[in-house]
């Protein structure tokens, strides 16, 4: 009988690239077979212990030569490169690339529709469908973020005993809302994402609290944004509008917006606050999940803390249910812009139209001479975790991260928190930055969220759920009270689409109530962080 094949401690990813990645941390002096499997006879020995998910050279290669991964160029050698001269580390630099973008010239057919699965969500009023049922409270300044945790705190301590429906309250608080150009860019991004929480669909109720002087000023919400108040019934009692005189036997509308100033400092704030909510939990508990058609989730894509294999395992099985959410008609979306950067060209030529590619294109360039303002580089990166991981250049990075966005073709491009109505896979505007990159997204109305993690970042996004999907087995058991799906058993032999599939239905199944692990754990509430792309004036 022929021996059992031998699985290789090294994978390669496309027969292009002239390195291979470790799947396991692999010892000095181990044989590494140049193949999938370990089926090629030829192949080297390690001069050095190589960590897992680094890179190591599949054959020497010259000072300057390109280094390829996934068929594609993530840097160049700053120094001649031996087979068994252990891993690269130091010795790749990013260098330019010269990209064609060849705008829709690769379009997708459309995937072979799902039309049959549904999941166990909230009907709102607007039409939209949420996955979660939460208070919120909105600040419109760090000025007013005390009292919107002091307003919360008061619920934790048993309010909620006798509303099962109901989430929690989340206090959206902050650290801008003034000292900006008013109607400037950053007050206009800051007011977009303040309402798109607001209205969000996994928001049944919500008040907004300023301090009243700011910049950021709640009217500005209301006049610009649409927000509407909340009736509530004849003889609940209440507050009157901003700034009005209490009672009982009000009936009317809850004050959309209250400011400490006109309100007479913090504690009568709380407590007039907390009044206010109390009156909205009835109504906000009457919501009952009920039959949704998948298409109408919106699904947030992120990657932080990754490692050499996030771009091997977890991310590409989050394309697969990213395809498959996309064939059931909903909707997935790619922020970090910068993690786009040196892969925007596979991307661009998925485009449905010109001009959607040339949008992705344009946010490109912005980002180039936004980061230079600052005496930046938009390739600052990967960080050091990331490289500890295994990545070595943006490019690496960028071509590992949009992975999560699949194979099916790039609908829209969208501002940062832009409310999303394109079905399909669309690329939103965000930075790398984790909390202020799911920020957007779920201002723009996503509404159930995955995080892929090599390194194990621990992240949760109330009012949104947030599954974590680990690349690595190592970690996903070291942090299994963090870790919702380990697609580190890609490197152990399981399909990419097997876990795939397996993250599709979990989407589905959080998304009808089940807790993620961060959830269960009570996270989220210091991830709200708006991006402020101006200055503090």
């Amino acid at each position: 009988m022929d021996p059992e094949p031998t699985v290789s401690p090294c994978l390669r990813l496309h027969a292009d690239d002239n390195i291979l990645v470790a799947r396991t941390e692999v010892s000095e002096g181990t044989s590494i077979p140049d193949g999938p499997n370990g089926d090629t006879p030829t192949g080297f020995i390690a001069s050095e212990t190589i960590g897992l998910g680094h890179k190591v050279a599949a054959r020497s290669i010259a000072s300057g030569e390109p280094i390829r991964k996934y068929g594609q160029v993530i840097g160049y050698a700053t120094e001649s490169i031996s087979v068994v001269a252990g891993s690269l580390k130091n010795n790749v630099e990013p260098g330019d690339l010269e990209l064609d973008y060849a705008f829709s010239s690769d379009v997708p057919p459309p995937p072979d529709p799902i039309s049959d699965r549904t999941f166990q969500g909230y009907r709102r009023a607007d039409g939209r469908a949420g996955t979660r049922n939460y208070l919120g409270i909105v600040s419109t300044v760090n000025c007013s973020a005390t009292a919107s945790k002091y307003v919360a705190r008061a619920f934790d301590e048993g309010l909620l005993e006798d509303y099962p429906n109901i989430d929690g309250i989340v206090p959206l608080v902050h650290q801008g809302g003034c000292a900006m150009q008013f109607g400037g860019d950053d007050h206009q991004q800051l007011a977009r994402t303040l309402a798109g929480f607001a209205e969000h669909p996994n928001i049944g109720g919500y008040l907004i609290l300023g301090l009243g002087c700011e910049t950021g000023q709640g009217s500005f919400l209301v006049d610009n944004h649409g927000l509407v108040q909340l009736d509530v019934p004849d003889g609940t009692g209440g507050t009157g509008g901003t700034g009005g005189t209490g009672g009982t036997g009000r009936s009317g509308p809850i004050p959309l917006v209250m400011n400490i100033q006109d309100e007479g400092g913090i504690k009568k704030t709380v407590d007039r606050a907390v009044g206010v909510l109390a009156e909205m939990l009835p109504e906000v508990n009457s919501a009952r999940r009920t039959e949704i058609p998948v298409s109408e989730l919106i699904l947030g894509t992120e990657c932080g803390g990754s490692d050499g294999n996030s771009g091997v395992t977890a991310n590409p099985a989050v394309g697969i249910a990213s395809d498959l959410l996309v064939a059931a008609g909903a909707t997935s979306i790619l922020g970090e812009t910068p993690e786009i950067y040196g892969g925007e060209h596979l991307l661009t030529r998925r485009a449905q139209s010109r001009e959607v590619g040339e949008k992705l294109v344009g946010l490109i360039d912005w980002w180039k001479d936004y980061a230079a303002k600052f005496g930046a580089e938009i390739n600052n990166n990967p960080s050091v975790g990331n490289k500890i991981g295994g990545l070595t250049t943006i490019y690496e990075k960028s071509l590992g991260a949009i992975a999560k966005g699949g194979s099916t073709a790039l609908r829209e491009v969208y501002r940062y928190a832009e409310r999303v109505t394109t079905r399909g896979f669309v690329v939103m505007d965000t930075p790398g930055y984790d909390p202020a990159s799911i920020t957007g997204m779920v201002a723009g109305g996503a509404n159930v969220l995955v995080f892929t993690t090599g390194r194990g970042s621990c992240f949760g996004c109330k009012p949104v759920p947030c599954i974590k999907i680990s690349s690595n087995s190592p970690m996903f058991d070291r942090m299994i009270d963090d870790m919702d799906i380990n697609a580190g058993r890609i490197l152990e032999g399981a399909s990419v689409q097997e876990v795939g599939s397996e993250i599709f239905e979990e989407i589905i199944t959080v998304a009808s109530g089940k807790q993620t692990k961060s959830e269960a754990q009570g996270i989220g509430e210091e991830e709200f962080c708006p991006w402020s792309i101006g200055p503090v004036l």
